[in-house]
């Protein structure tokens, strides 16, 4: 949940208790149930999805979830597959919502090709007039394009990095951020404060929070990081 200036965003709706959820040939398993129910969620002004086809970010609840909501910003392939209230965004396409200009930022799931096998992703960059410029990075496993965010947006105050060091059998290689990835990004960023998500809660996630906090405190960085307690709200 993202609450910036007039508006209240979701990035990634899943709800769904612990379980073993089928995907194509294989399987996810799901370690963790969800920390808020979508009644203590409540209202939301859109969602943010970074993609529709894997349920570590978009289940059976979080799909339920999207019939309630005004709107939904997505990948073009995601807003077809979805309908309803999804609008498709091109990277570096925006769209108004409330004060807050919502920017689609390019974002890869996987080393190059991946987006082949695992299908297109999108990342958001969210800014406000007398708010913090906020950088969601979807599922995205490339520096590269971090690069070219940083260049269109030079001034990050918050990044929301997908982290984990996910795997798949699929492709070779992380297909979202390392720990030493997230610390990359960081700097290339500018380092601003860093939220890292996306890394407990699933079996294929093979770097959790705390392995990335002992990266951090290595790499002297320890205080970029907010805090990181599931169902605590932070305030910037």
């Amino acid at each position: 949940m993202i609450e910036v200036a007039d508006a209240r965003f979701l990035v990634d709706p899943t709800f769904d208790p612990a379980g073993t959820y089928p995907i194509g040939s294989r399987a996810l398993v799901k370690t963790t149930g969800p920390t808020w129910s979508p009644e203590h969620v409540g209202r939301v002004d859109a969602v943010l999805l970074s993609h529709d086809q894997h349920p570590d970010n978009l289940d059976r609840g979080g799909r339920k979830f999207l019939e309630s909501v005004p709107l939904t910003l997505t990948t073009r392939k995601g807003a077809e597959r979805l309908a309803g209230t999804a609008v498709a965004l091109d990277p570096w396409s925006t769209h108004q919502v409330g004060s807050v200009t919502v920017t689609a930022v390019p974002a890869l799931h996987g080393p190059e090709g991946a987006d082949t096998v695992l299908g297109p992703v999108t990342g958001f960059v969210l800014c406000a007039k007398g708010a913090p410029s906020i950088y969601v990075s979807g599922d995205n496993a490339s520096l590269e394009l971090v690069h070219e965010v940083a260049a269109r947006f030079p001034a990050l105050d918050i990044a929301v990095l997908f982290a984990g060091g996910t795997r798949s059998p699929s492709v070779e290689g992380y297909i979202t951020l390392s720990n030493e990835a997230v610390i990359e990004a960081a700097r290339i960023l500018g380092q601003p404060r860093i939220l890292a998500v996306h890394t407990d809660g699933w079996a294929h996630f093979t770097q959790d929070q705390r392995s990335l906090r002992t990266a951090f405190a290595v790499a002297g960085l320890a205080d970029l990081l907010l805090p990181h307690v599931p169902g605590e709200m932070v305030p910037i």
